[in-house]
């Protein structure tokens, strides 16, 4: 159930919905894509205004709208510290690995008032237990000591996600985050603190931004920031996205709407053909500018800065995403 909304004039449009959660520790159904079994979200809905976000739907489940209303309705779990550090205490709790930032971004802009990250990495901290990030927000910054510390006693990665360069579709497709050469700083820095951190390259949105000068010159940025990988991910369209996104291409590029209907004719996901072809670009020009994917199954894992592993160099990353 929802909490009395209220807005706050420091985000002016956007309306907060607190709620005191039972539980923060999400299952992923068995059926899933993703490489890992639990998840936390401190919030639902996400200021960033990603047109694509494939998590629209799950505002539905809430009586709440999912295109505008998924940008600007944000429900936080004001106790999810507290709550996640039950949990992690319980006996039926086995240390598994938890991802953030799969659903929406934990470091939105609500995390700049609400603060909720720093008491969950805390917790996890203080179990010794693994987690990853994946964030388009440069606030995780504000938590560079915390995360160097959970590094000292677990598994940590970080990763962040850069689509493509082009201002002017940052602009209109994703238009309350960071703009993208923000997030490869935040890449730089955390490589500068000790921590190693991949690149999610997603979306790789057909037409839009998968030409092969597009690929490269993203490509050549993820590497110049000392990203430790780069994994490219083609646009998916789910229920809830998809219509907020069809919405958005015929007003931005009506020209574009027959070519989406014919290579997203079958579902959600784009071809393989064409999801085999941008991964072997992406890869191709990882090899070229020195970076590479990281291998399937292997350790999240970031650590503290120190001569040994100056030695060794940066560690790879699995990401966190599909």
């Amino acid at each position: 159930m929802l909490g009395e909304p209220f807005d706050t004039p420091e985000f002016r449009g956007i309306t907060f919905h607190e709620v005191r959660a039972r539980s923060v520790l999400n299952r992923v159904p068995g059926a899933s894509r993703m490489p890992f079994e639990w998840t936390v979200n401190p919030y639902r809905g996400c200021s960033h205004a990603c047109v694509y976000c494939f998590a629209r739907k799950t505002h539905s489940y809430l009586d709440l709208d999912t295109g505008i209303g998924f940008d600007t309705q944000i429900v936080v779990k004001v106790n999810a510290p507290e709550v996640l550090r039950r949990q992690l205490a319980s006996r039926r709790w086995h240390g598994d690995h938890v991802a953030m930032g799969t659903n929406v971004d934990c470091y939105q802009r609500a995390e700049g008032r609400y603060r909720l990250m720093p008491g969950i990495i805390s917790a996890l901290t203080d179990h010794a237990n693994p987690f990853s990030i994946l964030t388009k927000g440069t606030l995780i910054l504000r938590d560079l000591e915390p995360l160097v510390r959970a590094a000292e006693v677990t598994d940590v990665g970080i990763s962040v996600s850069v689509g493509f360069l082009d201002t002017e579709l940052w602009r209109t497709v994703e238009p309350g985050t960071p703009a993208p050469e923000r997030r490869l700083d935040v890449v730089r820095t955390l490589g500068e603190h000790g921590i190693g951190c991949g690149v999610l390259m997603a979306p790789v949105i057909p037409f839009l931004s998968d030409h092969p000068a597009q690929l490269r010159a993203t490509v050549r940025a993820v590497a110049a920031a000392g990203a430790t990988s780069v994994t490219p991910l083609a646009l998916h369209l789910r229920p809830g996205a998809r219509e907020w996104f069809t919405a958005w291409l015929g007003q931005h590029h009506p020209h574009l709407v027959r070519r989406y209907e014919r290579l997203y004719a079958d579902g959600a996901y784009a071809p393989t053909w064409y999801q085999r072809r941008i991964t072997r670009q992406v890869h191709e020009l990882a090899r070229e500018y020195g970076i590479g994917p990281t291998r399937a199954g292997a350790a999240r894992r970031i650590r503290p800065a120190g001569p040994a592993r100056a030695a060794a160099g940066p560690e790879p990353v699995q990401l966190s995403l599909m």
